[in-house]
């Protein structure tokens, strides 16, 4: 809530700012009019809450795309007005049933979920979101004006804007020249936005799915895991711990060749008992420094003092001749130990004689873990493996060169999964049949073209439009409402 509050009083100070500073400029004695010549001469606006800009210099490349192979274009806006009718029938039939979903007794399902800077969306993700939607609108607004031209209706400018903290853009079409062409070709202009929309889905998948092919030039996958960040003084940085750079391959013994392998082998840490080592007693013996039991911090028992941090409490159990099982303590520095062949019990370490397999003594909540590196010293790591797992970011792309950036491909892969959601979010909606989307003129342009011969009466195919638009609008708000107070309250 706090983050939220913030955000709401930066947001809300530099649309204030910014509209006091528009104001002054447009009155100043000396610079207002060259101020509001260079808006005009931009078209270039400034008002509460939004800023816009309206441009013609698009239109020149606007009309050569939509005139170039008019057949191919022609199928490709085809196959728009296809997928536009689907999605406004699948996007009603989708809002119904998340609709009484929500009302059952079981799991309640949601298709709308609003995002809100700092309480869904990460403040480190913020530029993905504003970049993909950003890209979505442009893209989705060029499909109408591509369309538009095809069709032989003019286009009269482009343009974006930022309301509030939402970029977007929209493209300026001649009304008349609209309204004039038949039902079919303005299905095709008005389906062009959500079908490009679509478009863009698809190529995100194709990008997450081949991501590997494609940048196997330049990184390689499978045989491990590079850090891509460590938290500055968490419990593994330093110069004897963990860096950015480093390649993992292993965590206490378990074989790590990707990030599914990472999660495996973390998750195995958490749930599982650790793992042993097998040690012969006589050298147990020998590096013990143990001291008599004590509780230690937070009531757990203890064997080990604080006077080295490389020292660790393991406990086993020895058999004596009247088969009765004593159990041991040894504080011995750790690294050796974990040197040594794993085991779970005594019996696993049979190929040694007087063996024994040796435990970390640790409470409950904390766990020994053994990272090893391709290269250099493995780093040992006591502590809460949840603590590790958040100290740490990881990627399966190991560059193939030093000048090659880390983060590159987990860029690519966050900016396609964005992209895939923002943009089928942004086809969802607009195909809806609600006022001011798409999918009011999808509904209109479709009603006069297939039910003109069923219905030859122009009034009833407008009342048929007016109680379609009115259930598709309602039926939005109900979805939209319940998205929020599912956010905000529960």
């Amino acid at each position: 809530m706090l983050a939220m509050n913030a955000w709401f009083a930066l947001v809300m100070g530099f649309w204030s700012i910014l509209y006091l500073l528009d104001a002054y400029a447009k009155t100043h004695q000396r610079y207002g009019q060259r101020y509001c010549e260079f808006k005009e001469r931009n078209g270039f606006q400034v008002t509460m809450a939004q800023v816009r800009c309206y441009s013609t210099c698009l239109n020149h490349i606007f009309l050569r795309i939509g005139q170039w192979k008019p057949t191919l274009t022609r199928i490709w806006f085809t196959g728009g007005v296809w997928f536009g009718i689907i999605a406004m029938v699948s996007s009603i039939g989708l809002l119904t049933w998340t609709l009484v979903k929500s009302f059952s007794v079981e799991k309640k399902e949601r298709v709308l979920t609003p995002v809100m800077p700092g309480v869904n969306l990460p403040l480190n993700q913020i530029v993905y979101y504003f970049s993909v939607l950003f890209v979505s609108g442009i893209f989705h607004e060029l499909g109408h004006a591509v369309a538009a031209v095809r069709e032989q209706v003019r286009v009269n400018g482009f343009g974006i804007f930022l309301l509030v903290i939402y970029p977007g853009a929209f493209v300026d079409l001649h009304t008349d020249h609209l309204h004039a062409v038949s039902a079919i070709r303005q299905l095709r202009i008005y389906c062009a936005g959500i079908w490009h929309n679509f478009v863009l889905v698809v190529t995100g998948v194709l990008v997450m799915s081949t991501l590997p092919t494609l940048l196997s030039p330049m990184y390689v996958t499978g045989t491990g895991v590079v850090l891509t960040d460590v938290v500055k003084n968490s419990p593994v940085f330093g110069a004897h711990g963990l860096q950015t750079g480093d390649y993992i391959n292993a965590l206490n013994g378990c074989p790590v060749n990707s990030i599914e392998d990472w999660s495996r082998c973390m998750g195995a840490i958490v749930y599982y008992p650790a793992p042993g080592y097998c040690m012969p007693i006589g050298k147990l013996q020998q590096m013990s420094h143990t001291i008599p039991l004590f509780v230690g911090y937070g009531g757990h028992p203890e064997c080990c003092s604080n006077s080295s941090v490389s020292d660790l409490c393991f406990s086993y159990e020895i058999v004596s001749d009247a088969n009765n099982k004593e159990k041991s303590y040894s504080c011995v520095e750790a690294r050796p130990v974990t040197e040594q062949p794993r085991c779970q019990k005594n019996s696993d370490c049979l190929a040694a004689r007087r063996t024994v397999c040796v435990h970390p003594f640790l409470e409950k909540s904390t766990k020994l873990i053994k990272i090893m590196k391709s290269k250099g010293k493995s780093v040992l790591y006591v502590g809460d493996p949840y603590l590790f797992g958040h100290s740490v970011s990881v990627s399966n792309y190991i560059p193939k060169y030093s000048f090659l950036p880390l983060s590159l491909p987990d860029v690519i892969d966050l900016f396609c999964r964005y992209l895939i959601s923002l943009s089928g979010a942004l086809a969802i909606l607009n195909a809806v049949p609600c006022y001011a989307l798409d999918g009011q003129y999808i509904l209109t342009a479709f009603i006069d073209y297939a039910l003109k011969v069923v219905l030859p009466n122009k009034g009833d195919r407008e009342s048929l439009q007016f109680i379609t638009l009115l259930f598709g609008t309602i039926l939005l708000a109900f979805n939209i409402l319940l998205a929020l107070w599912t956010l905000f309250v529960t």
